[in-house]
């Protein structure tokens, strides 16, 4: 309790940095912040230590209310990226907007262009530990994404993702009202 309050001390002071800082929020000692007034946070949103964060170019990122960040967490962006409210993001977890060119030979991976792609993550969603969520996916409303899961792609409502690349395994079922096994 006693490091809370001072994570909600240093939101207050970082606040004005950002684009938007919703309170009351807490955020934990960061590891690296870049282009923050890029990065828009809703109220509630407790992040612990160890956040890197970063938008390039024109890049956001919008994390709406009452999403929790785990500690390590790394969130780069280039174009829009999304995280729905009532959100749950584990250790260790790196999502992403951004996939570096490669195909020039003899230049360095880091000096060829960017691709964007928009990421956004649905509302309620859980993030397993160590998971990648890579840049083109989107998560619909509360998707569970298993620990250290490769995701991209489109993945609707009510899913279970697991697995590098990472598939769907079990959907909710509304007329059983059951998670089941996902049959493609």
């Amino acid at each position: 309790m006693f490091t809370k309050f001072f994570w909600t001390i240093r939101a207050l002071l970082y606040s004005p940095f950002f684009g938007k800082m919703g309170m009351p929020s807490y955020l934990g000692k960061p590891l690296f912040l870049m282009g923050i007034k890029r990065v828009f946070i809703g109220k509630k949103v407790r992040i612990f230590p160890h956040l890197r964060m970063e938008t390039h170019q024109e890049g956001s990122i919008h994390i709406e209310d009452d999403v929790i960040i785990s500690q390590n967490v790394h969130i780069t962006s280039a174009g829009n990226l999304s995280i729905g409210k009532s959100s749950l993001i584990l250790a260790n977890v790196f999502i992403t907007n951004i996939d570096h060119d490669y195909q020039t030979i003899g230049q360095h991976v880091v000096k060829q262009k960017y691709h964007v792609e928009e990421t956004a993550i649905g509302e309620n969603c859980y993030i397993g530990m160590g998971a990648a969520i890579m840049a083109g996916t989107v998560l619909g409303n509360q998707c569970v994404v298993g620990a250290n899961a490769v995701v991209r792609g489109i993945f609707p409502d009510f899913c279970v993702i697991v697995g590098a690349p990472a598939r769907i395994v079990k959907k909710y079922n509304p007329d059983t009202q059951k998670w089941e096994k996902w049959k493609e």
